[in-house]
């Protein structure tokens, strides 16, 4: 009886494991257990990664050849290293440390060895290939840039790392993917889909065909490609502009959105992060953390708007009854703060709002602002209702633009100013420099450019986006197409824009004027300071220059941020006018500020803080 139930015991153990050995076999296998399985090897079929053009057509980033040397270290056998790393270019020790790598990722399965060789390097291995058993040749595409600009837009693909490996089971090690840009935000349509065959091996790791008849195989699908909002003219124009500044410039066409210029200065050319020697330009362009190249400054650095903000001041007031367009504030060359005096460089007088837009009188949207305050029985409920207006033109949070970085700026509400002062404990002239840009407000220069597309549209935006087309389909996203509508009344524009358009008829930007052309915008200057040696130290102020043109149909909105520019008719009311010109003609008539912007520099003002000698801020002479 014993025996029996032991044979049983023994019999119905082996049908359980015979059971789900058969379901695993026949009804779980997948084609991840295949890459488990010693005797099949797979073969990958990388597609070509997908071209991306600008919004006219013209091409930006096609592709070139490239070729990875893999190796699979189970089949390596004993060779001679000082030849193959000759015929690499690599040192011994390189050679070691990467085949090791390749070992502990797997034996079984190909590791990049050396990436990206040219087509010579490729042309004198290819003959000696079959002396090295274990190693082979794996041909990639790699990008050809057809343009020296846009490098923080289109962004640079790179090998994966072990954080894409994973994340994303599609990834295999030695493979490229999107970094930064474009090339990221849009990866899953450029890559493309790679194909793969499996190839079945003996236990003489002998080839004897495909497996299982190459049922399982599959074709390459290349990248789809995508056309974006740049202009490839007028992008390559700005950054010619911004040879020897620092700062970021985007203009949008306010009637969709669309991005035609997103720059960042200093930048880099982007095939500088292409082929072997990527990795070293690279180091070299992280490393420089004085200019920075690789930040981008259009959508990252976070300046206090200035003057430009003086426009939304007076919509807010507009639209709360506050003032009138004929309300006056009188200026005494400044305004007082109980008995501290602030400056202003008007000139002084009586003003109304458009000359207080015009000549840019800080007295005028200081009044305007205590008056706006006043209106409300707490403070409390008008830095709410102030907040809302504000935010309400893209400003204070994450726009939405289809980048994967960015910076939300600041608009700070009734609970910041309840941690810095304490509930209840102030009031509007605690916060007074918000009212022209200055203060706790902080803004980049894309939303910059968004709130100016706002007014221009009179009331409402759409979302400033980078993607036209992908393939021959059209965005229809309506995260991009719908329209954003302020919280201003559309009456309440036209007298605002009124005095935008003074300003370069009258006022700050009126030696700035470009024939035929009707444009509305706005001057800035803001205060900047460093830390020297612990101590905080003022710099010459940033320029800073909003506009829209034409003023009745408007075609572009900007925004131009110079670091250290100074007043904003300096460099950043230069360069905006030449933008503007640019795209709405083609062509430049203005060369007297064109010659300037292309000859002059502000690197004396970026050493400045590192001389360790005394130096002068805000110099007229230029």
């Amino acid at each position: 009886m014993k025996k029996l139930v032991l044979s049983s015991i023994i019999i119905l153990i082996g049908i359980t494991f015979l059971g789900r050995l058969s379901y695993l076999q026949l009804f779980r296998f997948s084609r991840d257990q295949v890459l488990e399985d010693p005797a099949v090897q797979p073969v990958y079929d990388y597609p070509e990664r997908g071209y991306i053009y600008d919004r006219n057509g013209d091409l930006l980033v096609a592709n070139q050849p490239a070729y990875d040397v893999m190796v699979i270290p189970r089949e390596v056998k004993p060779l001679d290293t000082l030849e193959f790393c000759s015929l690499l270019g690599i040192t011994r020790d390189h050679f070691l440390k990467r085949l090791e790598k390749a070992q502990i990722y797997s034996p079984r399965l190909p590791s990049v060895l050396v990436p990206q060789l040219s087509k010579e390097d490729y042309a004198r291995l290819q003959e000696k290939m079959r002396k090295y058993k274990g190693f082979y040749i794996e041909k990639r595409s790699l990008r050809d840039y057809k343009t020296q600009a846009g490098a923080n837009v289109l962004g640079y693909i790179s090998e994966v790392n072990e954080w894409d490996l994973k994340n994303n089971p599609y990834y295999e090690l030695g493979e490229l993917t999107g970094r930064t840009g474009i090339e990221k935000q849009y990866e899953g349509y450029l890559r493309g889909q790679k194909g793969v065959k499996y190839i079945q091996k003996d236990r003489f790791n002998r080839v004897i065909g495909p497996y299982k008849n190459g049922s399982w195989d599959t074709l390459a699908k290349p990248g789809t490609e995508i056309y974006i909002t740049l202009d490839k003219e007028l992008q390559e124009y700005g950054e010619r502009l911004m040879v020897g500044k620092r700062g970021g410039i985007v203009a949008i066409e306010p009637s969709s959105g669309e991005i035609l210029s997103m720059i960042s200065g200093p930048t880099y050319e982007p095939s500088l992060l292409v082929g072997r020697e990527r990795s070293l330009n690279y180091s070299k362009l992280h490393y420089d953390t004085i200019s920075k190249p690789t930040w981008d400054r259009s959508i990252l650095a976070e300046p206090s708007p200035g003057s430009p903000f003086k426009t939304l001041q007076a919509l807010a007031a507009l639209h709360e009854g506050v003032i009138t367009p004929e309300t006056t504030f009188r200026c005494y060359n400044g305004f007082y703060v109980g008995r501290t005096k602030r400056g202003c460089h008007c000139g002084g007088g009586l003003r109304t709002m458009n000359s207080g837009i015009y000549r840019s009188c800080n007295a005028y949207f200081a009044g305007t602002f205590r008056k706006f305050y006043e209106n409300f029985e707490t403070t409390d409920q008008a830095q709410d209702v102030w907040e809302k207006h504000m935010e309400s033109f893209g400003l204070g949070d994450y726009l939405g633009y289809d980048l994967p970085t960015g910076r939300p700026g600041r608009i700070p509400g009734k609970e910041y100013y309840d941690r810095v002062y304490g509930d209840g404990r102030w009031s509007s002239t605690y916060i007074i420099s918000n009212s022209i840009g200055q203060g706790e407000v902080a803004a980049t220069p894309i939303q910059l450019a968004n709130m100016t597309a706002a007014i221009a549209n009179r009331g409402y935006f759409y979302t400033p986006h980078l993607i036209k087309k992908i393939g021959d389909k059209e965005i229809e996203d309506p995260r991009y197409t719908e329209r954003k509508y302020t919280t201003i009344d559309p009456e309440h524009f036209e007298p605002v824009i009124r005095g935008m358009a003074d300003v370069y008829k009258l006022g700050t930007a009126k030696w700035l004027q470009i024939p035929g052309v009707d444009i509305a915008g706005k001057t800035g200057t803001v205060e900047n300071f460093t830390r020297i040696e612990g101590v905080r130290t003022q710099l010459t102020d940033h320029s800073l220059f909003v506009a829209f043109a034409p003023v009745h149909n408007p075609k572009i909105a900007l925004a131009v941020y110079i670091e250290n520019g100074y007043y904003g008719a300096r460099y950043a009311g230069h360069i905006a006018s030449l933008m503007i010109e640019k795209y709405l003609k083609g062509e430049v008539t203005r060369k007297d500020l064109e010659k300037r912007m292309l000859e002059k520099t502000l690197e004396h003002e970026y050493a400045k803080p590192y001389s360790g000698e005394e130096f002068k801020i805000n110099e007229y002479v230029w």
